[in-house]
């Protein structure tokens, strides 16, 4: 569980980035509080940071499940994929927002593979 905390770890670290980022280019860009919307750069910032709380949201608690009840060895790969993929993610859709896919589909990929399988897993262990 140890691989398990330090992935999550990792990814908690990068959306802090993705905060601090938001953080620091309001000013830069003049968007006030509480404002939500301004700047075309600040606003796709806005939503990467927030599009990944809403990834994370799925990816915590099946990264955990993952380990516990399938294998937490296994439950390391996609969770370094969700990683990849949210970086990708970032910088494409500060580049042009219409070319996420790829990175948005690894962090699916990602927690489909997670959550799944963590339900597999737990339903294996109850039968």
């Amino acid at each position: 569980m140890k691989f398990i905390a330090l992935v999550i770890l990792i990814a908690l670290a990068q959306y802090l980035f993705f905060t601090v980022q938001v953080g620091l280019k309001r000013g830069k860009h003049g968007v006030k509080a509480p404002q939500t919307s301004g700047h075309e750069t600040w606003d796709r910032l806005f939503r990467v940071q927030q599009n990944t709380m809403e990834q994370l949201v799925i990816f915590i608690p099946s990264m955990i499940a993952f380990g516990m009840y399938a294998s937490a060895r296994w439950a390391v790969l996609p969770g370094v994929l969700f990683i990849i993929g949210r970086q990708v993610y970032y910088h494409q859709y500060l580049n042009d927002p219409a070319s996420r896919t790829p990175g948005m589909a690894m962090s699916l990929l990602s927690n489909a593979i997670l959550l799944i399988g963590a339900l597999i897993g737990l339903i294996v262990k109850m039968i």
